[in-house]
């Protein structure tokens, strides 16, 4: 039985000489083989990123990586994270009455596209029961109102305690969080919307771009913070529109961009390619040699 592990090693730092060399001689000296590494050097803010993901073929286990690391670590002021690559993460998803991102989700999970182990489905009504327990997901129905919010965030919490939950997608959850919660899963909420905010805010967006001749329709995806669709961007795109197209035109397209947006920025965070700076991300890219793992459908 081969006893290879996998690993990504993710460290955040401020700037300085040698990380780099510190961090791939700690790995050698390991015995481990470093597939790719990527970093990033903000000279606005001085600090430092990086990711590197290694292969250990004696299957040194992970703790024993974590604690042998920590004289460099402490050396350079590090915040780092030793991951299982091979262990796909635990993410609970979260959704009201818009379901184009849960069913997209729920198919690139089941053809292995986006390697998740998807631990439940939250949600404030019942309108995606049946399509969530027919993939063998558990589904929670959590009622919102002005009256129980801190008991359904309580509730919240509870599920992703009890279940394990590393990252919360809202995919189309149209509950404000709390100021609490998001400070209590800072880093760990990922939200999509549309990318017309602040001036298309309520109901019809698309309505409204459509009436104002907007010619082009986009999605962000974010991290969640208390500043409500503020949080720092990790993946957006758009997709052009015309005049000879209709509303309706431009909700099915903005939901299939919404939908592969937030695919992505999931992917990015799964793989432990995206990093909070501050109000902003750094996102490493996916590189080629590693595609076969962290390809998108």
């Amino acid at each position: 039985m081969s006893t290879t592990a996998n690993y990504v090693l993710t460290v955040t730092c401020k700037s300085a000489r040698g990380i780099i060399a510190a961090i791939s001689g700690y790995l050698a000296g390991r015995g481990c083989n470093i597939a790719d590494s990527s970093q990033f050097d903000d000279f606005e803010t001085g600090k430092f990123f990086m990711r590197v993901s290694f292969r250990s073929e004696e299957g040194i286990p992970q703790q024993d990586l974590v604690e042998g690391f920590k004289p460099v670590a402490e050396k350079f002021g590090m915040e780092y994270q030793f991951h299982d690559a091979d262990k796909p993460m635990k993410v609970l998803l979260m959704v009201s009455r818009f379901g184009h991102c849960l069913n997209d989700l729920l198919y690139r999970c089941r053809i292995g596209a986006l390697p998740i182990e998807i631990v439940g489905v939250v949600s404030n009504h019942f309108d995606y029961q049946k399509v969530v327990v027919n993939h063998d997901i558990p589904f929670h129905h959590i009622k919102v109102t002005k009256e129980n919010k801190p008991q359904a965030e309580a509730q919240l919490l509870s599920i992703v305690e009890q279940s394990g939950t590393e990252l919360v997608v809202l995919a189309r959850y149209m509950q404000i969080l709390s100021d609490k919660l998001c400070q209590k899963m800072s880093g760990r909420i990922i939200n999509i919307h549309h990318s017309f905010l602040p001036s298309f805010k309520g109901a019809n967006p698309y309505k409204q771009a459509y009436e104002r001749g907007v010619k082009l329709i986009g999605a962000t995806a974010h991290y969640v913070t208390a500043d409500l669709d503020e949080g720092p961007i990790i993946e957006q795109d758009t997709v052009r529109v015309t005049h000879a197209q209709s509303p309706d035109d431009y909700v099915s397209l903005g939901r299939d961009v919404e939908s592969q947006v937030l695919a992505r920025a999931i992917h990015a965070h799964i793989h432990h390619r995206a990093f909070i700076n501050g109000n902003r991300t750094v996102v490493f890219p996916a590189s080629p040699g590693s595609y076969a793992s962290e390809r998108m459908g």
